[in-house]
């Protein structure tokens, strides 16, 4: 199973971007999905910082496998899962 998250409609706003991103790593657990897709979209890249960033948290890191930045699109990134 895969999810996806497309951040541009909440590019601006701060709080929302991260409990946007709590929330679907929420429903990747609740689900077991395998992977979660995030579009932060391409722009001058502050918000795939800013996702990568949150990714990188220490709590946040310990709710998932890896992440993989797509080479062939700039603006997406992916959160990947391993269930046991």
């Amino acid at each position: 199973m895969k999810l996806k998250l497309d951040l541009h409609d909440i590019y601006n706003r701060g709080g929302q971007i991260d409990r946007a991103l709590a929330d679907i790593l929420d429903e990747a657990e609740a689900t077991k999905a395998s992977v979660v897709e995030i579009i932060p979209g391409k722009g001058s890249g502050q918000l795939k910082k800013r996702v990568l960033r949150f990714l990188d948290r220490k709590d946040v890191k310990a709710r998932y496998h890896r992440v993989e930045k797509d080479s062939r699109n700039f603006g997406r990134v992916f959160v990947h899962f391993r269930w046991r």
